[in-house]
């Protein structure tokens, strides 16, 4: 299809109540991203299967198996198309980040700020809520545990002024 224009993502602070109210659209987005990734793996193995018995001859179109190559190829390039979809229009487009690996993984952060400067809510699918939180720079192994006074007033301040360039990695 044709390619979305790509705004910069809103820089927005998710409360931890925000956050958590997101969490049912992220379980879903996942589980739809997993049924696309299920596809994906079948045209990938059909794609290997045709290359071990004919190399680049499947590409020619006398090829006994040319037909069956081109449908392998386009429903690689449909299926990516929409998990990019999805994970623009579901998750980038509402303010949410991945870490490296996250989507592999499913782990996602949320903008939030505390004490004068932006930080990250972290979740990993399959946890109830959210209930963890790192620092910009230091990512997931520097998770720590939110403390109830956090649950109440993280990504309550006004953000202006804070420095957000870190936001974009």
């Amino acid at each position: 299809g044709m390619a979305l224009p790509s705004p910069t993502p809103a820089r927005r602070a998710f409360t931890v109540a925000e956050a958590n109210a997101l969490l049912p659209v992220l379980e879903e987005t996942f589980r739809r991203i997993d049924e696309r990734r299920t596809e994906l793996d079948g045209a990938s193995n059909g794609l290997q299967i045709l290359d071990l018995l004919w190399g680049d001859g499947v590409r020619a179109p006398t090829n006994p198996d040319h037909q069956e190559f081109l449908v392998h190829q386009e429903v690689i390039q449909r299926v990516l198309g929409e998990i990019e979809e999805l994970v623009r229009g579901e998750l980038v487009a509402r303010g949410i980040r991945f870490p490296v690996g996250g989507l592999e993984h499913g782990i996602v952060d949320f903008p939030s700020t505390w004490r004068g400067r932006w930080v990250f809510l972290c979740w990993q699918r399959g946890e109830p809520r959210v209930s963890v939180w790192h620092e910009l720079h230091t990512g997931f192994a520097g998770r720590r545990t939110l403390t109830p006074e956090q649950e109440e007033g993280m990504g309550l301040e006004d953000a202006a002024g804070m420095d957000d360039s870190r936001l974009d990695v």
